[in-house]
């Protein structure tokens, strides 16, 4: 008996040992014709890979070490693509009429921009599938993908793109200039994303009218738009709220094009930003607001020369119950924190202003960040932000350079309709926090500093009911006050540098 089970143990190992060296059910695209060596075009051979595949009911379609040229790339239902170690998944550059597959027909509304209306204009595809995932240490290339947003064939503009799929998986690969998007996903549910290295020429992961969301672990480079951007576009012709998501362990950052994956982090390209407006790099919600935002929890994520973190609904959304914690920056470039509802409403006739609500921010360090834009919290004249809980927030602010001193608003603008991202607003007059259109914020433990000098108070409060300030510290100008009140109820002071307590039921216009 014994020496049977040692016979078993044995063949355990061996089947076991044999299951871990290469993924299992391979479908070798070499074996469908596909060379690898960068200069043949291979979409023909992956995709009768995959086909293959599918016919069996499924398995992974393998590439190993080599550079596979391709075109549109169509995935199937239980289909996973192994990217090996040495693996270059490289999209090419059309040629005459030769190129990636159509844009399909969209929902043909006006409420999202062309990018967010197509799916098959893409390096790999899928469209109303389950069970798909992309794998592997290899490499996604984009260099024949354009950042634009293509109206014809053969052009492609993205690298994943994903429609009304159903149980996906992105782990372990690196991109490199993805395109107008690097990944794509639209009306996907349980979607998992762990362990990416991406380092791109516009936006890197839109995650649009989603559910049931894990991103974890990915480090992101896209200096000229967003890193890691929760949407809900009308691209489905309905509106349909991204919800139940989480995005931990991740850092975000706008270093020049490429410089993430080469090592050398360099900060020269800032001034061909499109928007002019410097590096992008953060996590967003928004700009595309039209289902709205429930249920999600942002922790341990760092920035790095970047915009700072923005929650914004403009297109009559709901944005509510999000929990954001842990997070570290250092040299941002606008606003550290950003909250936006605005009435900008691309969205049917009759649509009504959104609401942003129970948002909970804690254990936030930032440093030498843009003081232009302060940290911005803005709702609209009757639409208030609610219930917004600020806690252990430290941030140290850059100065104004001295052309910009004389720039400062008296007045902030409103801005209802247009596109919602700080420096819009102008230079802010105060350097700490601008609170504006507001019921019930909680600001406990916050500290606030400026690197030089200042001439604007810490903190501005306009059209605000239901404020408490608790262990506040910030450093005060020599010339202004710290606190500037205009339109507020229900304020409560207690415990905070240089401000006595006091609860202050309602003021017009008012300095502390």
């Amino acid at each position: 008996m014994l020496r049977y089970a040692f016979l078993f143990l044995i063949l355990l190992t061996s089947l076991n040992g044999r299951a871990l060296a290469s993924p299992g059910g391979n479908f070798n695209v070499r074996d469908y014709g596909a060379k690898g060596d960068s200069a043949t075009l291979d979409s023909y051979a992956i995709n009768r890979t995959i086909a293959a595949a599918a016919k069996a009911g499924g398995g992974t379609v393998y590439f190993p070490a080599g550079t596979y040229r391709s075109y549109s790339i169509r995935l199937q239902s239980r289909i996973s693509l192994y990217l090996d170690q040495g693996a270059t998944l490289l999209a090419a550059t059309p040629v005459g009429e030769i190129g990636y597959d159509a844009p399909e027909p969209g929902a043909g509304n006006s409420f999202q921009d062309f990018g967010h209306s197509h799916w098959h204009n893409s390096l790999i595809w899928g469209e109303n599938l389950t069970d798909i995932s992309i794998l592997g240490p290899g490499t996604i290339y984009g260099h024949g993908l354009t950042r634009e947003g293509p109206h014809r064939a053969p052009i492609g503009n993205k690298a994943i793109a994903l429609k009304l799929c159903r149980n996906v998986i992105l782990r372990d690969f690196t991109m490199l200039l993805g395109g107008h998007f690097a990944l794509l996903a639209t009306g996907v549910d349980n979607l998992t994303i762990d362990n990416l290295k991406i380092d791109t020429n516009r936006d890197a992961l839109d995650i649009d009218c989603c559910r049931n969301v894990r991103i974890s672990n990915c480090t992101i480079n896209s200096p000229w738009d967003d890193a890691i951007c929760l949407k809900s576009s009308f691209a489905l012709d309905y509106a349909r709220p991204t919800e139940n998501v989480t995005i931990t362990n991740c850092q975000v950052s706008g270093y020049d094009r490429g410089t993430l994956l080469n090592g050398t982090y360099q900060r020269k390209e800032a001034h061909l930003v499109p928007d002019k407006e410097g590096p992008t790099g953060r996590i967003k919600f928004g700009t595309e607001s039209n289902g709205g935002f429930k249920n999600i929890a942002i922790t341990n994520c760092v920035f790095e020369y970047c915009r700072g973190l923005a929650l914004e609904t403009v297109d009559g959304g709901l944005l509510e119950d999000v929990t954001i914690s842990n997070i570290t920056m250092r040299d941002i470039i606008n606003a550290p924190i950003f909250l936006r509802l605005g009435g900008r409403l691309r969205a049917p006739a009759g649509t009504e202003v959104g609401k942003l609500r129970r948002i909970n921010i804690s254990n936030v360090n930032v440093y030498n960040a843009d003081s232009r834009f302060a940290t911005l919290i803005s709702g609209l004249p009757g639409h208030p932000i609610e219930d917004v809980r600020l806690s252990n927030i430290s941030i140290w602010y850059k100065p104004l350079e001295p052309a910009d001193v004389s720039s400062i608003q008296e007045v902030v603008p409103e801005h209802e309709k247009t596109y919602p991202e700080p420096q819009k607003f102008g230079i802010i007059p105060a350097y700490g926090f601008f609170i504006r259109h507001v019921k019930n914020i909680e600001l406990s433990n916050v500290s606030l500093n400026f690197l030089s000098t200042e001439t604007r108070p810490a903190l501005q409060l306009i059209d605000v009911h239901g404020a408490t300030l608790q262990h506040l510290t910030a450093k005060k100008p020599p010339t202004a006050p710290l606190l500037q009140l205009q339109d507020v109820s229900n304020l409560v002071v207690r415990d905070s540098e240089g401000l006595k307590n006091q609860t202050i039921r309602q003021v017009k216009l008012k300095v502390l």
